[in-house]
């Protein structure tokens, strides 16, 4: 008895961490959750129903609303990342994964710590800045 308990708390620890993971990331994606968002460890991850290239573009013209400086920025087929600085000199980086071919999923990390308020902020005017 005692071993089957002691595997079933091996097994349901096991599958928290896949759901945890891009699991997760799948289940929601199939769901039809796309821009369903998070705040996780300083990071705002967002779901958006767009290809990578659209998401990039959207970004790009939502920093430049902003008045966000725009320091770096790469690109290829599977991923992108934007680095730029507000005002006061905070590092801004955004992450782009494709996730599907129809999928995109955005990392929006403000300073070295996060912050949430400026994050959704951000997020706001990309997902607004997506064509519809």
């Amino acid at each position: 008895m005692r071993v089957k308990q002691t595997l079933l708390i091996i097994l349901s620890v096991g599958m928290a961490g896949f759901v945890q993971g891009c699991g997760l990331e799948l289940l929601l994606i199939g769901a039809g959750a796309a821009g369903t968002i998070a705040y996780v460890k300083g990071d705002l991850e967002a779901v958006e129903s767009a290809k990578l290239d659209v998401v990039y573009d959207a970004t790009l013209k939502s920093l430049d609303k902003l008045d966000l400086k725009v320091t770096m920025k790469s690109k290829d087929v599977l991923s992108a990342v934007i680095v730029a600085r507000d005002a006061q000199d905070k590092k801004i980086t955004i992450k782009l994964k494709a996730v599907t071919e129809e999928a995109t999923k955005l990392y929006i990390r403000v300073g070295v710590f996060g912050s949430e308020t400026k994050s959704r902020l951000l997020y706001q005017e990309i997902h607004e800045s997506l064509p519809r």
